[in-house]
């Protein structure tokens, strides 16, 4: 082969490789990109519903956990305790809402004995009505005879003691009527007072279901005993030991879903205008830089906190100095949505990442290429 062939090939080569590099970079730069990545997740603050002393610690530091595994056990004994006296109490609201019952129905007895009382003594007000106006008449119809002296004294005076005698049983029938009608009114309002204690029928009475509810709640508190991990994910910084006392509503571990991972590249803003939700992004893990991995942009953020103006010192704002010529780009998070991983990588809150985001789609579906050590 001729030196000038040699040349020409070699010369080719070189301008191929040339090419290919000058072309990769130049994707680079018209394709947004940032080394000001990091690997994120949801991480799960374990929070004990109940206080109590730990008796059952089942995990240690970094472990993986799937969802609904046991975590640990806190002494159950004081809550078991109060479970049953919460039961106790439900009986007992149960027994004494059978005896407000009966109460019941002994007053609508009373009551409906009282009724028939006040009837019988109305009617007993009638025939005596009807024996004082009789006697009346006979009494009037003897003076007259008496005057006349077809009548005796005698007969008279046996009128008039007949007269008396149908009014002062008048006067006692309606004594009788109203004592009978005002203890049909208390019987009335003893009855309503026992109804009133004993509430609503059935599961819709207002003790039943407080007392129903306690022991749902008892049940609960001994439920809460055993805290279980609510998602697949890995044990972080745990600190707890056996012993130690566990506070309701106070974080006792970490953990981080697994299921959750996504990467925050934070955009300068001058990157972001071609950036659309969908577009193909290759993230490159600086913990992994051969392995770049394939995702989508997933959001773009709306907003970030400003530190200029804030109330500083004598609540005045701070305002940072900057230097007139230069103009420094803000930096905006795009949400990154990650595929499958590739062997052998491993995603862990708050690592850096290099991320790139193929804009308008022209080069969507090509192998996952990571940006240049360089641009890393």
């Amino acid at each position: 082969m001729s030196t000038v062939l040699r040349i020409l090939l070699s010369g080719l080569v070189v301008a191929v490789a040339v090419t290919v590099v000058g072309y990769k970079y130049w994707d680079y730069v018209i394709n947004p990109w940032t080394r000001d990545g990091q690997v994120r997740a949801q991480v799960i603050q374990i929070t004990p519903r109940v206080s109590a002393p730990i008796v059952n610690l089942l995990i240690k530091d970094n472990q993986f956990v799937q969802q609904g595994d046991l975590l640990f056990e806190l002494d159950p004994r004081t809550f078991a305790a109060a479970l049953q006296q919460a039961r106790a109490n439900l009986d007992a609201t149960r027994d004494n809402l059978r005896a407000l019952a009966k109460q019941v129905e002994a007053g609508e007895a009373t009551v409906m004995q009282y009724a028939a009382q006040v009837q019988a003594a109305s009617a007993n007000i009638t025939r005596t009505r009807a024996e004082l106006e009789r006697t009346e008449v006979d009494v009037a119809r003897a003076a007259e005879l008496l005057e006349r002296g077809n009548v005796s004294q005698r007969r008279y005076d046996q009128a008039v003691a007949d007269y008396e005698a149908a009014v002062g049983n008048q006067n006692n029938a309606l004594a009788t009527v109203n004592e009978a009608r005002a203890e049909k009114l208390k019987a009335e309002a003893d009855l309503e007072e026992a109804r009133a204690q004993l509430g609503a029928e059935g599961d819709a009475n207002a003790q039943l279901r407080a007392a129903v509810a306690a022991v749902e709640a008892a049940e609960l508190d001994l439920e809460f005993t055993s805290v279980l991990a609510p998602v697949d994910g890995y044990v972080t910084n745990l600190s707890l030991r056996l012993g130690s006392q566990a506070v309701a509503n106070q974080p006792a571990l970490a953990l981080v879903d697994t299921n959750s991972f996504w990467i925050d590249g934070f955009f300068r803003e001058n990157y972001i205008e071609d950036i659309r939700p969908g577009d193909e992004a290759v993230v490159t893990l600086m913990t992994y830089p051969n392995k770049p991995i394939l995702g989508a942009v997933d959001s773009i953020g709306w907003g970030i906190a400003q530190q200029d103006g804030a109330t500083g010192e004598r609540l005045l704002p701070e305002i940072s100095p900057t230097f007139e010529w230069i103009r420094l780009a803000q930096r905006v998070p795009v949400r990154v949505h990650l595929n499958d991983l590739p062997d052998g990588v491993e995603l862990r809150v708050g690592t850096t990442a290099s991320v790139l985001v193929r804009t308008g789609g022209d080069n969507a579906g090509d192998p996952p290429t990571g940006a240049p050590t360089a641009l890393q």
